[in-house]
C-alpha cells in the first residue's frame, strides 16, 4: 500500500531543517578503514543470513541519484516542514541514532517512554554496531509506539519500519521478511565531516545525520545503548498499563531466541577496530513489564535478550 516517489537527492525534505540551511551533501564517508571488520571472527555460518527487503521494490526502483520516500497519505503535510516524515522532537533528535543511542549523559527514565536495555559506558566512543533481529510487535493505540519498528501515528499503520537513505531504500519503507536479523547496522563518525554515517554490512553506506543536528555528540559519545522501548501514557502507570509490546511481545529468557534479540554488540573506541564493550550494565524500567537479558557466559559472544507484552497478569 505505500506510494514511493523518487525524490532528486538535494530535493530531500530533510534539506529543510533549519540547522541545514547551507548543509552539503555528502555522498560517502571521507575514509572507511579495512581494519573495521564488522563480521569480526565470526564463523561464516554465523553471518550467512536473509537480507531484509523493503515491500515497495516489488514494483519499482528509483535511480541513482535519487532518495525513494514514502509518501504520507493522510496527513498530506505541507512539503517544506522537516517533520513530515516523523514525528520526533528536536530534544529527542539531538542524541538519538536510529536504534542505537549515543548519549552524553545516562539519563534513563523519561516519562511516557518504558524501556528495557543495554548500555555501555566510556570515554570516546565514535562508533558502534549490532544485529537486530526484526519483529512486528503489538501496538495497541494509534498514538503510541514500539522502538522505531512500529509506529502507527508517523506511518498510518502497523507494519515494521526501518528508517534508512538511499537509492534503494525508501524512508519509512516497510520490511520483511520478519523475525530475520536485518543486516548489521554500523555507524560511525566521518572526523572529517562530523556527519554519523550509517552502514550496512560494510559494503553499503546508508545515509548520515549531519553533524549541525548536534551539540557534544557531534565530537564522540560517552555512552552507546542497545534496545527496546515503547512510547505510552499508559506506561509506568498501574493498573491500566498499556499491552503495547516490546521487541516480538515476548520476555526474555528466550526459547529459540523468540524475542527481542542483538547480537555482535561492537563499539568503536577513538576511532579504533571495533570491539566487544568492556563493561555493560542492563536497565529496564518495568521489570513486570518488559524484560532484559545479557547472556555473557559460557558462549564466544554476549547477546542480548529484551522486550514483553505490556499488560499481562504480572503487568496489570
Amino acid at each position: 500500500g505505500d506510494i514511493i516517489d523518487c525524490v532528486e537527492i538535494y530535493k530531500q525534505p530533510s534539506l529543510n531543517h533549519p540547522a541545514l540551511k547551507n548543509h552539503t551533501i555528502q555522498l560517502a564517508p571521507t575514509f572507511f578503514s579495512k581494519t573495521r571488520k564488522v563480521f569480526d571472527d565470526a564463523k561464516k555460518e554465523d553471518i550467512a543470513m536473509t537480507i531484509t527487503s523493503q515491500r515497495w521494490q516489488k514494483s519499482g526502483s528509483c535511480p541513482k541519484g535519487t532518495v525513494p520516500i514514502r509518501r504520507t497519505q493522510k496527513r498530506n503535510p505541507n512539503k517544506d516542514d522537516f517533520h513530515a516524515y516523523g514525528r520526533k522532537t528536536a530534544s529527542n533528535m539531538k542524541n538519538e541514532v536510529g536504534d542505537l543511542k549515543y548519549t552524553t549523559n545516562s539519563t534513563n527514565s523519561i516519562a511516557n517512554h518504558s524501556v528495557a536495555l543495554i548500555e555501555t559506558v566510556g570515554y570516546s566512543y565514535s562508533g558502534a554496531k549490532v544485529d537486530i533481529k526484526v519483529w512486528t510487535p503489538y501496538v495497541e493505540k494509534e498514538d503510541e509506539y514500539s522502538t522505531s519498528h512500529v509506529n502507527p501515528s508517523v506511518y498510518d499503520d502497523h507494519q515494521t519500519r526501518f528508517v534508512q537513505v538511499n537509492h534503494e531504500i525508501a524512508l519509512g519503507g516497510a520490511i520483511y521478511p520478519i523475525s530475520n536479523p536485518n543486516g548489521l547496522p554500523y555507524q560511525i563518525t566521518d572526523p572529517t565531516t562530523k556527519n554519523w554515517w550509517v552502514n550496512y554490512g560494510e559494503s553499503i553506506n546508508i545515509g548520515y545525520w549531519p553533524g549541525e543536528l548536534f551539540m557534544l555528540l557531534k565530537y564522540q559519545g560517552i555512552m552507546v545503548k542497545w534496545g527496546g522501548e515503547v512510547y505510552s501514557s499508559k506506561v509506568k502507570t498501574h493498573p491500566g498499563h498499556t499491552a503495547t509490546g516490546m521487541g516480538s511481545g515476548n520476555t526474555p529468557p528466550s526459547i529459540f531466541e523468540n524475542c527481542g534479540t542483538m547480537k555482535r554488540m561492537r563499539v568503536e573506541q577513538n576511532s579504533q577496530p571495533l570491539m566487544i564493550p568492556e563493561w555493560s550494565t542492563t536497565v529496564v524500567d518495568e521489570y513486570r513489564c518488559y524484560g532484559a537479558l545479557y547472556e555473557v557466559d559460557y558462549i564466544p559472544d554476549p547477546i542480548f535478550y529484551y522486550g514483553g507484552p505490556g499488560r499481562s497478569p504480572w503487568c496489570p
